[in-house]
This record gives C-alpha cells, sequence and structure tokens, in this order.
C-alpha cells in the first residue's frame, strides 16, 4: 500500500529530493538521442557558442528533476500522473560533474469535482546545483488518488490506437535561417514517430518509472488502462525531431550558399499540456507554428523566437502542446 496519498500532500510543505550528480557522458548521450545541438554533444563546437561550454539540453534537467521526484516520492504515493506543465524556466546551465537536489514545494491541493477517488497537486520545484544555485524552476499540478479510495482504472487505449499509420515525410523544410528571416504564423511539420512499447519502458526506467510506464500489467489497472509513455519522453521526442527539421535547414541555407544562423539556448517554456496518453503503438506527428520574434535588447545581433508546438496521434487528436522560446542569431 502506497505510504504518501492526496491528503498527506498539505500546501505549504517542503522536501528536498536527491542529489544526483550528472557527467559528462551522461549528458552527451541523452543530447546525443533527443537533443543533438552543438553545445550538448560537441565540446570543441561547444566552447564557441552562445553559451561557451558543454552544457546539458534543458529537457535533460526536465528529466533528471522527474527521475528524483519519482525515486524519492512518487513511486511511493498513489500518483495518477500529470496533465502537464504550467511553466519552467532554465536559470542556469547544467555542466558535466553538477551535482544536482530538487526542493519541492506543494503549493494548493484540491479535491476532484468530478472524480472523488482523485485530487490535484500544485508544486514548485527549484533544481539546484552544488552551489545552491537554482538551475531550473517548476511549476505543475500532480493527481494523487486519495487515502482509501476504490484505485481509479482507465479504458486504455482503443483498437484504433494498435495499429498505427505509416510515419508520413515532413513538409519541405523553410529556408529562414536568420531570425529577420522569420515569418510569422509559419508552421512547419517535424516528422512522425511511433512510439513502441521498449522504448516507452526504456525511456521511463530511466527517468520516469511510474508502473503505468514501466509495467503493462499494471498499466492496464491504471487510470490509463494500459502502457503509455512519459509525458517527458513526448517532450524529448518533440526535441528530437526539431533537432533534425533544424539540420535540414541548415543544409537548405548552406545549398544555397548561405551561412545558416546560429541558435542559442532556451529560456524555459508554458503551457505544456498532455492532452491524452500516448501509447504503446501510436503514432505522433509533430509540428511547430512561428508565433513571435523580437531582438535581444542586451545581446547584440541575437534575438528572440517563440513558437506553439504540438503532437497529434494517428486519429487526429492533440495529445501535447506547448509554447516555447529559443535564443536566434539576426543578420550581421
Amino acid at each position: 500500500m502506497p505510504c504518501i496519498a492526496f491528503e498527506d500532500l498539505t500546501p505549504g510543505a517542503t522536501r528536498i529530493l536527491g542529489p544526483v550528480t550528472v557527467s559528462k557522458e551522461e549528458i552527451i548521450a541523452f543530447a546525443r538521442e533527443y537533443d543533438a545541438q552543438p553545445f550538448h554533444v560537441d565540446e570543441a563546437a561547444a566552447k564557441e557558442s552562445f553559451i561557451g561550454s558543454l552544457i546539458a539540453s534543458g529537457w535533460h534537467s526536465c528529466c533528471i528533476n522527474m527521475r528524483l521526484l519519482a525515486e524519492d516520492m512518487l513511486l511511493d504515493s498513489t500518483s495518477l500522473g500529470a496533465p502537464g506543465i504550467d511553466e519552467v524556466k532554465w536559470l542556469k546551465p547544467v555542466r558535466p560533474g553538477d551535482t544536482l537536489r530538487s526542493r519541492m514545494t506543494v503549493l494548493e491541493s484540491r479535491p476532484s469535482n468530478s472524480r472523488p477517488a482523485i485530487g490535484f497537486v500544485r508544486f514548485r520545484f527549484e533544481l539546484m546545483n552544488q552551489a545552491d544555485e537554482i538551475v531550473l524552476t517548476q511549476v505543475n499540478t500532480i493527481m494523487f488518488g486519495r487515502r482509501d479510495a476504490e484505485p481509479v482504472i482507465g479504458k486504455g487505449p482503443s483498437a484504433a490506437a494498435a495499429a498505427p499509420r505509416p510515419a508520413q515525410e515532413p513538409l519541405p523544410v523553410s529556408a529562414n535561417p536568420y531570425l529577420d528571416d522569420l515569418v510569422v504564423g509559419e508552421t512547419d511539420e517535424l516528422g512522425s514517430y511511433t512510439f513502441e512499447a521498449d522504448d516507452i519502458i526504456r525511456f521511463a526506467r530511466q527517468f520516469d518509472p511510474q508502473r503505468f510506464h514501466v509495467d503493462p500489467v499494471a498499466a492496464k489497472d491504471s487510470l490509463f488502462g494500459g502502457l503509455c509513455a512519459s509525458g517527458w519522453h513526448t517532450a524529448a521526442i518533440w526535441m528530437k525531431l526539431l533537432a533534425a527539421h533544424r539540420d535540414r535547414t541548415r543544409a537548405w541555407a548552406r545549398a544555397q550558399g548561405e551561412t545558416p544562423a546560429r541558435l542559442g539556448p532556451s529560456p524555459g517554456f508554458t503551457n505544456l499540456k498532455w492532452l491524452k496518453p500516448v501509447y504503446a503503438g501510436d503514432t505522433i506527428t509533430y509540428r511547430t507554428t512561428l508565433t513571435g520574434k523580437r531582438a535581444s535588447a542586451s545581446r547584440p545581433g541575437w534575438g528572440m523566437a517563440t513558437h506553439h508546438n504540438t503532437g497529434v496521434n494517428q486519429n487526429g487528436e492533440e495529445v501535447f502542446s506547448f509554447d516555447g522560446a529559443v535564443f536566434w542569431e539576426r543578420r550581421g
């Protein structure tokens, strides 16, 4: 019987999760698979980048925070998953050798109006390095079962989800090598990805080992009714396909005789929503739409591009969305 239920998570309560030390090898391995930008995978290239040294992907730091939360609290709780993330801010780089802890604070809790067996708890997380510098802040809500309530069991994937459509070829990439050339409102399709059961379990064992992500049998008796991907897995695949899309864009620019623009890091994101479970066998098509751009007041030659990003499954249902931003080089 789990020790921590909805009733135990009272507003104002705090807890330190961790620590864990992040190696150079771990930073590079995550980035090579999900975020292969030069400042995450290549020490020499990173020295010439916006940051000036090798740093972890921001998505990696989110996954590390998730791993600390799962190991130190969620695996001994009635956790039923999260509907999304209100906001993440990447405040300082995570570098090789950093030792990270997460300070978890309960902001508020409320019982569900429609499901008496469930409650919602809103948290703030502050991921700190060995110098007590906050490298990441995150605010989000997690669902928990109420103590002594009957288990909440979902219906699981539909029959249609068991036979995903073939992955589509991405739409032609746009030129848009510099911030000045970006067109607000333009949408690029990044590609499609099928989440296989082994892939879901492999990612979850490393970063989010909750039962509905790692155990197909236990997942059938969960809120989701079947094995489904960690929300951070769906986000990491978005980043993986975006990085590949950017590589194609840079190749297009070089083919036209242009020098591609450099991209810097992202300061964070808002309004991340995991709208529907991503089950084993689902194929998700990801898109990104430019929503704004502006010059940087503090960094000459740079600006900020903002995007709305989505993932849609083979049934045409939106399963994932968020609003993000990234530093982008301007024309000289």
